[in-house]
């Protein structure tokens, strides 16, 4: 893990950037303690130990292979029940992040719409998402104008990191944050939120099949905590003392 220090930014997209959706607002955030994140998505061989110990079914991989690939098909119930055993077996506070922490994190002190510039078509160096191999198999896709070199799922690392260290903060998998969604992006800020009626959990940072509007680092999605599909997993943070 990462150690990501406090400090200040603008979480949000700006009116004039290209692709932005309206929920995105533009507003100052304070991460007032640092906090450490996962530099790599959780990857199937430890999430599969997991599953092991804990009697749960080994969740499935399309037929794309294990190891070192992003965990897929886990609920945020999966995930959040991943970090609870972890804590257990570690003696220390693993949780999912919240959605403020992961757009600070997932930005790294840059201001524009991706980690590495404007340009998506550069992003074939630094995220897997929809792109020209992908469009070979998936004909309809909008596609960043590059080859990243995987149609679907990428070991994690693959790509290069932003600068904070971190890989795959675009693309590879969407991640859940423990934040439930709000339209104004009004979650706290370091805290996680408890399940609620009607309510779905935030998940970011744009999948392996995701066109290149929603591989931006204010995009936003959102999910049912107990939805799984095959481009959806999570990183981790560890509180701090």
């Amino acid at each position: 893990m990462i150690v990501i220090p406090a400090g200040g930014f603008l979480m949000g997209s700006p009116s004039n950037e290209k692709g932005r959706y309206s929920d995105e607002p533009l507003h100052s955030v304070r991460i007032a303690k640092s906090f450490a994140i996962g530099k790599y998505e959780v990857m199937f061989h430890e999430y599969d130990h997991f599953a092991t110990a804990a009697g749960r079914p080994l969740p499935p991989d399309q037929g794309w292979g294990r190891g070192r690939r992003p965990v897929i098909n886990v609920g945020w119930r999966d995930a959040t029940a991943y970090a609870d055993w972890l804590s257990q077996q570690t003696g220390q506070r693993y949780r999912l992040p919240t959605e403020a922490e992961w757009e600070y994190a997932a930005r790294a002190g840059t201001r524009t719409s991706r980690y590495w510039g404007d340009d998506p078509d550069r992003g074939c160096a630094y995220a897997n998402a929809a792109d020209l191999d992908g469009k070979r198999v998936f004909v309809g896709w909008t596609v960043m104008q590059c080859h990243d070199g995987e149609v679907y799922t990428a070991s994690v690392g693959s790509y290069r990191n932003n600068d904070f260290g971190l890989h795959d903060m675009a693309g590879n998998v969407l991640e859940w944050t423990c934040s439930l969604y709000d339209e104004n992006s009004q979650a706290p800020i370091q805290s996680c939120e408890a399940p609620a009626a009607g309510r779905q959990f935030v998940v970011r940072g744009g999948s392996w099949n995701d066109e290149p509007r929603n591989v931006r680092s204010a995009e936003r999605h959102r999910s049912d905590p107990d939805f799984r599909d095959y481009f959806l997993g999570f990183r981790l943070v560890r509180e701090l003392p």
